[in-house]
């Protein structure tokens, strides 16, 4: 018979026990692709008594989850802990240190030390994955070390987080403002209780440095992502993108950037204006989707459930059968010490249109300040939208759209224009993608 690989899991929220679930459920399919029996054997978590839903009492229990790396009857170590530091990181330290292979869903912890594990892990010659890392249960991390491994890629980019598509897909659907669908996405579950990491964009930028680094050999820089949430739109921003023909996402790019010469790498997550015609613009709710672009494979899509714990669970128990298999890859493509180390890229050399948002006071000359901004900072306006009517507080909504020029360009009519008495609120720039 053949030896089951043994494995433990530390972590018993939603996606630990759909794990759990999955491979009860799946096991005799879960064996005959694997090639062997998938067993767990020891389970980690702060409460034991609680009731998860799942029956744990076949599996040895242990307090400390850092306890299970240590166990003769563990092959593989499944951290779904959370968190950069603390308790996880110990535990995928040891994991290796003790020479298990690592299955992991934590973002935040690769972005921040993913090289180091992933040296470790080359060194104790065992297995490091975290397809569920990035956008739950789409496969795109091993699309593009696998499917796009013969390509140069050119650009990736996508809606890397559910929250914030859920947030703002709901804004356009409603009208409602940002402040009352956050609160509706709590209540129903689709944001946390402290949504920071989320609707700033944090989560995203995890996402989008681990994806980077694989799409383009790169050492991970994620303190180099330039990162923007959703917080500061508004509804009159989703009415007026859409009066000129777009849709708003949180968008997450990264490219390589050789207009210096040595290749740096740009890295941004933003909330973005994305046009009617565009794969990204019919994304809604939670679904993540990110594209690649390739040399000589075109455009790819990946797109589907970017959190829960279905999707999730299918994809850490599909890197489990990986290492049943016997598959032992790079984590991030090629080996670590390979990574290619990319100070961050420049960006006010880059050309495109932006959206710009005034909240100014109902009173003459505000639009002659605005446009004697732009035309000091040599910025040329395409088109421009007032909305309505002043609000309770004498202030109305002025939005434009700039002509490409420079992104430098716009910084310095905000620079000109900072201080203004034609301003009653910080303008908000947003990017215009896919023209």
């Amino acid at each position: 018979m053949v030896e089951p690989l043994k494995i433990a899991l530390a972590g018993l929220g939603t996606v630990g026990t759909g794990v759990v679930r999955l491979i009860e459920t799946n096991a005799e399919l879960i064996a005959r692709r694997a090639g062997r029996p998938i067993r767990i054997t020891a389970v980690s978590a702060r409460d034991r008594s609680k009731d998860r839903g799942v029956d744990l009492s076949p599996y040895a229990w242990e307090d400390d989850p850092s306890a299970i790396a240590a166990r003769s009857d563990v092959d593989v170590v499944v951290e779904l802990v959370g968190g950069s530091d603390g308790p996880a990181l110990t535990l995928a330290r040891g994991a290796i240190k003790h020479g298990k292979g690592l299955v992991t869903a934590n973002k935040a912890m690769i972005a921040h030390h993913g090289l180091e594990l992933a040296a470790g892990a080359e060194q104790a010659g065992v297995p490091l994955k975290f397809e569920a890392a990035v956008a739950g249960g789409i496969p795109v991390i091993k699309g593009l070390s696998e499917g796009a491994a013969a390509n140069a890629i050119d650009r990736v980019y996508g809606i890397l987080n559910g929250t914030c598509n859920y947030i703002l897909s709901t804004m356009e659907d409603t009208g409602a403002d940002f402040g009352d669908v956050l609160a509706d996405a709590q209540r129903l579950g689709y944001a946390e209780a402290d949504p920071t990491f989320d609707i700033e964009g944090i989560d995203a930028a995890h996402k989008l440095a681990i994806l980077a680094s694989i799409a383009f050999g790169a050492r991970l820089r994620f303190d180099a992502v330039e990162t923007m949430g959703i917080s500061r739109v508004k509804a009159a921003d989703i009415e007026q993108a859409r009066a000129l023909g777009y849709v708003i996402r949180l968008i997450g790019t990264a490219e390589i950037d050789r207009s210096e010469g040595e290749p740096r790498l740009f890295q941004r997550v933003r909330p973005h204006l994305v046009p009617f015609d565009h794969p990204l613009a019919h994304v809604d709710g939670a679904t993540n989707a990110v594209v690649a672009e390739g040399n000589f494979m075109g455009r790819l899509l990946f797109q589907g459930a970017g959190a829960g714990d279905g999707p999730t669970a299918s994809a850490v128990v599909a890197d489990i059968i990986d290492i049943a298999r016997g598959e032992k890859g790079a984590a991030f493509s090629m080996p670590a010490g390979d990574l290619e180390a990319m100070e961050p890229a420049p960006t006010g050399h880059r050309l495109g249109r932006s959206y710009i948002r005034f909240t100014v006071p109902d009173r003459p000359g505000v639009l002659a300040d605005i446009t004697a901004a732009m035309r000091d900072a040599g910025v040329s306006i395409e088109s421009l939208i007032q909305k309505g009517d002043p609000d309770d507080d004498g202030e109305v909504i002025l939005a434009l759209v700039t002509h490409e020029v420079p992104e430098s360009a716009v910084s310095e009519a905000m620079r000109i224009l900072e201080g203004s008495d034609s301003l009653t609120a910080q303008p908000l720039v947003m990017q215009i993608i896919g023209d």
